[in-house]
């Protein structure tokens, strides 16, 4: 019986030790993209979700490998791209953007996926609800397709003469349903504005050029930027554009107006994605996808570029001046000559 007892007694001791001497679980991440992974924006967003796992306590190549993937622009090679992270049957899916979800969403209905600044996850059919998405796909939200109605009356604010905006959107950037009510809600907006709205579609780069000349030869006075990844990705070619034909541009992000675009008004895409680090840690810890509640951004940016303003021959109000998170002013004491 003592030897019995004596046995007993080392396996309690020695069992802890035995544990810690076991090499803990590297998870293994897919990260999924629509853009290009060497593009400034993308590697701004990547970042900061690295910068929310190390908050966490993970590093990648000791705790966590991450299998990145980029579809370069293409939003037709996402499904491929989401499948091939499937077959390498990784832990979880980070997907970035509405586009990036859906194509993972379409490669598995089984392999978690932590998709971050979504537009309308419950709309573009992603999860069931805000509160209980009841699937694989949980993650954040931007609140990109509703709030376009509100960038269009600040653009009214800060050009108040301003009559003939250009609306640039990107067909099938969302699901149709949608891109459907975007739209007539922003038209709707236009008309009590007293706004006269010229919606110009593109589904690609290449089609910029023509759009731009469209605007220009309708008159345009302005342009407002819909939520799109393809045109987040496009978006030193798009600033480019609107200051090589003199109009003065509305964008929903704030990287936008960084590159030159004159105002921006939108959640922090980068606090998104940093944000989507935390999913990623309970759901690596054992927590369903399908439970865990969508975030929406309760802080909105509105950032103006007086040198962007300037340039153009603007004057900003001061109202919309104080009202600014941020305002990117001129040096020497306001001059920008």
């Amino acid at each position: 019986m003592r030897l019995i007892c004596l046995v007993l007694a080392l396996g309690l001791i020695l069992a802890p030790l035995g544990a810690e001497a076991q090499p803990p679980k590297v998870a293994r991440l897919g990260y999924l993209v629509t853009g290009s992974l060497e593009s400034p924006e993308v590697r701004v967003r990547r970042d900061a979700f690295r910068t929310g796992l190390r908050e966490l306590g993970y590093v990648e190549g000791q705790n966590i490998v991450i299998e990145y993937r980029g579809a370069d622009g293409k939003i037709e090679r996402l499904l491929g791209l989401a499948t091939e992270l499937k077959r390498l049957k990784v832990d979880l899916i980070m997907a970035v953007a509405t586009p990036a979800a859906r194509a993972a969403q379409q490669a598995t209905t089984a392999i978690p996926i932590v998709a971050t600044a979504m537009g309308d996850p419950v709309r573009d059919g992603l999860v069931a609800s805000l509160a209980r998405p009841g699937g694989n796909v949980t993650g954040t939200t931007f609140l990109g397709p509703e709030l376009v109605p509100k960038r269009l009356e600040l653009l009214k604010q800060a050009l108040p003469r301003v009559s003939r905006v250009a609306g640039l959107w990107h067909p099938g950037a969302f699901s149709e349903r949608t891109m459907r009510d975007m739209l007539k809600e922003t038209e709707a907006a236009a008309g009590t504005l007293g706004v006269q709205l010229q919606l110009v579609g593109v589904r690609g780069p290449d089609e910029f050029d023509r759009a731009f000349s469209t605007m220009i030869r309708e008159r345009a006075e302005a342009l407002l930027v819909f939520p799109s990844t393809m045109l987040f990705a496009e978006g030193k070619r798009i600033v480019d554009l609107a200051a090589k034909h003199r109009l003065p541009s509305m964008f929903n992000a704030r990287e936008f107006v960084d590159l030159g675009g004159l105002i921006a008004y939108g959640a922090s895409l980068s606090e998104l994605n940093r944000r989507a680090a935390t999913y990623v840690d309970k759901i690596l810890k054992g927590a369903k996808p399908g439970e865990l509640p969508v975030e929406q951004p309760t802080k909105f940016e509105l950032v103006i570029n007086l040198k962007t303003a300037k340039a153009l021959g603007l004057t900003i109000p001061q109202s919309l001046l104080l009202r600014a998170d941020q305002v990117i002013a001129c040096p020497e004491k306001g001059r920008c000559d």
